[in-house]
């Protein structure tokens, strides 16, 4: 029995990977010219040129056959508004100790983007925040640091 992987996506999430495809996908006849251009050069044995394009070409039919795979597997992540919980979905501003502002997302693995605030519900910071309130204190624990957490909001 085969068990199919899904993949939970927020609906910025689909959108973000739909765009990256469809760039990709206009990027081959962009790539296939440089195929072309770089045949033109003689001995495809020793053709810089022509290696590189092939890697390029390579690396994108790669890239657009993982991101057609996910979007064939996607499980859209439903938020409900209003829900006191902290679910995948959530959007949460944190206050520290020491009176610093943290906000994030959590979403799935694939859409994970910590320099932009979306931490994976697989992610040390996720795991600790997935199922806590309002006003709860948690405990984030990371390689760099144990800290704790006031949770001042949930969306």
């Amino acid at each position: 029995m085969v068990v199919k992987k899904t993949f939970r996506l927020t609906k910025e999430g689909v959108s973000e990977l739909q765009q990256e495809l469809d760039s990709l996908i206009a990027e081959r006849a962009e790539i296939a010219e440089s195929i072309r251009t770089a045949r033109e050069f003689g001995d495809l044995t020793e053709n810089s040129e022509y290696q590189s394009a092939r890697v390029a070409q390579e690396r994108n039919e790669l890239r657009i056959s993982e991101i057609e795979h996910i979007l064939q597997n996607v499980e859209l992540i439903k938020t409900t508004r209003g829900s006191a919980k902290i679910q995948l979905g959530s959007r949460v501003k944190l206050r520290g100790e020491d009176g610093t502002m943290k906000d994030f997302q959590i979403v799935g693995t694939v859409e994970a983007d910590p320099l932009n605030g979306k931490i994976s519900d697989e992610s040390p910071i996720g795991k600790a925040l997935l199922g806590k309130r309002k006003d709860d204190e948690v405990e984030i624990k990371t390689a760099l640091e144990n800290s704790i957490y006031k949770i001042i909001a949930v969306d």
